[in-house]
């Protein structure tokens, strides 16, 4: 087996304002696998939160090139993965379970034992913005089909404001809502009571994460479910939340992979936890392995594709709010 790569740019088609920062474009890397005149593919993509730029994904490809040169892919498929990073390695997995799977000539969910679910309802977001712009954004949005909308929330004393024109502007879309761990614990518990009267399905990670503690403490005081996302990047942070959270968002980049994802999901499970699949801002080859565990997820937020200017990649639809996988093997994209 043979790997290389190629990095290139991924503009969105405005720009996306979160708690923490704002995003107009990110980079991505292509792995393509080869082996027998077949190819995988993954993707990787950069991340200044996670301080992974391409000079440094590239660094860890070159390392995992020399350790792969040769192997058996489905050797390598259930081998440790010669990556540091989480994000370079859920490339890796990405690109090896689509060749394998391409090889066995079935899709990666069949490949991987997930009972398929198509189609697959996403959530789209919506960043922070004034409320009426917001408002305006969700009416358009429910108007192509989408049933879940995602608000991202900051600090400001009028959040909610924009939760409350959104809900007035769809009243039968589910919402969920995401300040990136803005609020402090205190903050939290009444913005939670507050948000409450707007029927909101669930919210993600409302404090800093690294004290998992309080976030159960959160949880347990909230009258809306509480979903832990950077308190549970693996199966150990799982273990030790516990029952004592309501869901974790599952991020195959930020865990390592299908293989991570499936452990944080069998181990979530085991504790009557809820599950939701997310993702960060990737083209549709970034954003397929996560469909194909759709099957195991109460929530699923894998819109990453949708807010690009130019999907580079094809297969997953989404823009009436489902996704559906085009293709029949391997993880079923294409380029456009």
């Amino acid at each position: 087996m043979k790997l290389s790569w190629e990095a290139s740019g991924l503009a969105l088609r405005e720009p996306l304002r979160i708690s923490r920062s704002v995003m107009a474009e990110r980079e991505a890397v292509t792995i393509t696998a080869e082996h027998a005149g077949v190819a995988g593919r993954g993707e990787v993509v950069t991340s200044a939160y996670y301080e992974l730029d391409v000079p440094r994904i590239e660094a860890e490809l070159e390392a995992a090139r020399r350790d792969l040169d040769g192997v058996a892919p489905s050797r390598a498929l259930v081998a440790a993965l010669p990556a540091e990073s989480p994000g370079v390695r859920a490339g890796l997995d990405a690109a090896l379970h689509d060749l394998v799977a391409e090889l066995r000539g079935v899709p990666v969910h069949e490949l991987v034992g997930v009972a398929p679910r198509e189609p697959v309802p996403t959530a789209r977001t919506i960043g922070i913005t004034p409320a009426a712009d917001a408002a305006a954004a969700a009416a358009d949005l429910a108007g192509r089909g989408f049933r879940v909308l995602k608000i991202k929330l900051g600090r400001a004393a009028d959040e909610l404001a924009r939760v409350a024109a959104i809900r007035a502007a769809v009243p039968d879309a589910r919402l969920l809502l995401d300040p990136n761990g803005a609020w402090i614990p205190e903050e939290a518990s009444r913005m939670l009571r507050a948000a409450a009267e707007f029927d909101v399905e669930a919210v993600e990670q409302p404090i800093a994460p690294g004290t998992p503690d309080l976030l159960a403490e959160v949880a347990e005081a909230s009258p809306i479910p509480v979903i832990a996302d950077e308190d549970a990047r693996s199966a150990a942070d799982v273990r030790l939340l516990g029952p004592r959270v309501h869901g974790v968002n599952v991020k195959l980049p930020e865990c390592g992979g299908i293989r991570a994802a499936r452990e944080i999901i069998d181990t979530a499970r085991g504790f009557g936890v809820e599950v939701m699949l997310g993702c960060q801002v990737a083209s549709s080859l970034g954003i397929a392995p996560a469909v194909h565990l759709s099957g195991l997820a109460r929530w699923v937020d894998l819109d990453g594709h949708l807010l690009l200017a130019r999907d580079p990649w094809t297969g997953l639809g989404g823009e009436d709010g489902l996704l559906r996988i085009a293709g029949s093997t391997g993880l079923g994209v294409r380029p456009s």
